[in-house]
């Protein structure tokens, strides 16, 4: 059996991680709280999009915007949104085992430490990498977007793909890999758009007589590119809503299960004060009697 002093230390141990595991759930909650609010908050903005493109599809070819063109996937573009730290559980290994199971062609951005080092370890063609607060500002996304646009339009890539964990609540998080360009079917985007942003209306089309200006093509033009801005920056708020909630029950479950150990710890140690006592009593009372 170890020694009360053992016990001690490694009662004060487990204590000092609890009171630091408690205070990054604290932490991470708030920051949680936050981001499911700022996702909220980009609703609106999407269903305005949604009721724009509505009005545009059903007056433009389709086949002229590069983002709605179909074309042969040589090398498909990747977006990888990752943490920056760990403690979150399961939620990168998930990630990257998505990338793991690549293996066409590709060429990966990153968004997050955690990623940009498991693609530069992996050897994988990592062309460029980028920081995001916590926060998950638009500022620092939209430069990742626009990289990643351009590499699109040059030919670089044929398509763009984000690999990002969903959030679906507070308990589950799900990897998932996003499609984002080429858009297949604008009307279908519409409605799904539509869906994403919390409403029950459907997607009709609207025959008033309008007049674009300058024209309808070069409106939507305009239009796609903050669809992909707006999107992809939906997704990564997601992906922190993810991380903070992941980082929440882990930290948690690190907290009870410091707890339970803090118990057995105790129960360890006023076992061996008693016996240290009982054995103090022993000795007192043997010699006293071999004194008598």
């Amino acid at each position: 059996m170890a020694s009360t002093r053992d016990i001690r230390r490694r009662i004060k141990s487990v204590k000092n991680t609890r009171q630091i595991t408690k205070a990054m759930e604290l932490v991470a909650a708030s920051k949680m709280k936050r981001a499911q609010q700022a996702t909220l908050a980009g609703r609106p903005y999407a269903q305005l999009m949604a009721d724009m493109l509505a009005a545009l599809a059903s007056r433009v070819d389709e086949s002229h915007h590069p983002f709605l063109t179909r074309r042969e996937v040589k090398t498909r573009g990747i977006l990888l949104i990752t943490t920056n730290i760990g403690l979150c559980g399961a939620l990168n290994a998930n990630l990257l085992k998505l990338v793991t199971d690549i293996k066409t062609p590709a060429k990966f951005v990153a968004i997050g430490r955690k990623g940009t080092q498991f693609l530069a370890r992996t050897k994988r063609d990592l062309i460029a990498d980028f920081h995001v607060d916590d926060r998950g500002s638009f500022n620092d996304v939209k430069v990742a977007i626009e990289f990643m646009t351009k590499q699109y339009l040059d030919g670089v890539v044929d398509t763009i793909e984000v690999i990002y964990p969903r959030y679906k609540n507070t308990l589950v998080q799900q990897a998932t890999i996003r499609p984002i360009l080429p858009l297949n079917n604008l009307r279908d985007f519409i409605t799904n758009l539509q869906g994403e942003a919390g409403t029950v209306r459907s997607a009709t089309t609207d025959d008033r007589q309008m007049l674009f200006e300058p024209d309808a093509a070069q409106v939507l033009e305009a239009l796609l590119p903050f669809y992909v801005n707006r999107y992809i920056h939906q997704l990564v708020l997601s992906a922190k809503a993810s991380e903070f909630s992941a980082r929440m029950v882990a930290m948690k479950t690190a907290k009870d299960n410091a707890t339970s150990l803090l118990d057995d710890l105790t129960l360890e140690y006023n076992k061996a004060r008693q016996a240290a006592i009982t054995q103090e009593i022993l000795e007192i009372a043997a010699a006293q009697f071999v004194g008598a």
